[in-house]
């Protein structure tokens, strides 16, 4: 297996063609995509693109975000901004809010993000469906190259229990985004009871090695890993979502 990261993609925009400009840096590598490869697209450029961007300046917070800003010691705007993009705030202490986010996603700060932004007044937001926004990568790229491909639009989580972070699908678009292993048997033939493979994480966590925050690699290109092609109206990275009903810390 192989991955490639992709560099020399220019700022990107609201309105900007995200398979447009990966074709282009792909071809500037001396690349071309394969069938069956997997492309890692970070969510801050698929936010930027989408226009899921807000200036501070605009942004006039509620009277519940003054009160939790004032307890965090943080801009009442910016908590603002995590408050819309959330349904609930799961937990919160003096660094950070633990929010379940609009699409279901737990995660910090909801998913808000002031870096890569080109000016610190400036704020991205998750994508408003990652799932879609990733089958539309995927056609677009499709489309281009004639080549069927997955797509993955990945962000970085922190984990309970675990120092780091590390990077998980929020969207996925053409292949199955776990791997269900139950019934089958291990190398001592022992039947497997309850291994289900979140592929589409591990997948988005292994790019991410290549990716990196601070070297301007947004996409990544994964050629080798044979995964299983998703169905017609597959779920998406959604389906990665733990239900309510089996969380046990909810």
């Amino acid at each position: 297996m192989e991955i490639t990261g992709l560099t020399g993609l220019p700022e990107i925009s609201p309105g900007t063609s995200l398979p447009g400009e990966i074709l282009i840096a792909v071809k500037r590598q001396g690349l071309s995509l394969e069938n069956g490869d997997v492309l890692v697209v970070a969510q801050k450029i698929v936010s930027k693109a989408e226009g899921c961007v807000v200036s501070l300046a605009e942004v006039r917070a509620s009277a519940a975000a003054q009160r939790i800003a004032k307890d965090m010691r943080k801009d009442p705007r910016f908590i603002e901004v995590v408050l819309r993009e959330s349904k609930r705030v799961v937990r919160r202490d003096k660094r950070v809010l633990i929010v379940e986010t609009r699409h279901g996603l737990v995660c910090a700060n909801a998913g808000v993000d002031r870096s890569n932004t080109g000016t610190s007044e400036c704020l991205t937001m998750l994508p408003r469906d990652p799932d879609g926004s990733a089958r539309c990568i995927a056609a677009g790229l499709r489309r281009r190259s004639h080549k069927r491909v997955a797509v993955i639009i990945s962000d970085t989580f922190g984990r309970p229990w675990r120092l780091g972070l590390t990077n998980v699908a929020i969207g996925a678009a053409g292949l199955e985004v776990l791997r269900d292993l139950r019934g089958k048997r291990d190398a001592s033939g022992q039947r497997l009871r309850a291994t289900v493979l979140a592929v589409a994480d591990e997948l988005a966590s292994a790019a991410g090695l290549v990716m990196g925050k601070l070297t301007r690699v947004p996409v990544a290109v994964i050629r080798g890993y044979r995964y299983t092609r998703a169905g017609h109206g597959a779920g998406g990275a959604k389906d990665l979502i733990r239900p309510a009903g089996e969380d046990l810390f909810r």
